[in-house]
């Protein structure tokens, strides 16, 4: 009976330490943060190879303009010596680029603060994005005058 009392704390501290490190020792971060540039695809993404690696002097380890992406080693202050993998994606559409920065094993706030940062560095070199003007109202068939009486 003696065995039972030192089998059963030691399986109840094993399933405790198990959960544990399943919740806190494994755990990874899949976040990052997005915005819409109302810049063109190729003013933000050279902005954001220039951020990246002349303004905070990161390693660039694959970049593609026509793809229209960055990726770079991410190290920080809190990060120490290691050193985190980070993207800048870009997708084009009719009206803005959407940007996508991830960093995936830090938490969101560096995404947030990549993201800020590309944003002013976008409205410092490039001024105040163009704004397209709506398309004109139609005004109906160029064909001439169909029932019009004043």
């Amino acid at each position: 009976m003696s065995s039972v009392r030192f089998v059963l704390p030691a399986v109840a501290t094993a399933l405790v330490a198990a959960a544990a490190y399943g919740l806190l020792g494994s755990r990874t971060v899949d976040a990052k943060t997005s915005f819409d540039s109302p810049y063109t695809l190729a003013q933000t993404y050279n902005a954001a190879l220039r951020l990246v690696r002349v303004d905070l002097g990161l390693k660039v380890t694959e970049r593609d303009p026509a793809a229209a992406y960055v990726m770079f080693e991410y190290k920080h202050v809190q990060t120490g010596d290691r050193i985190v993998p980070g993207s800048i994606e870009m997708l084009d559409s009719s009206q803005s680029v959407k940007v996508i920065v991830q960093l995936s094993q830090m938490p969101r706030y560096h995404e947030a603060v990549l993201s800020d940062a590309l944003r002013r560095k976008l409205r410092e070199e490039y001024g105040e994005p163009f704004r397209q003007r709506p398309p004109p109202v139609d005004a109906g068939s160029d064909s001439g005058p169909e029932d019009y009486s004043p």
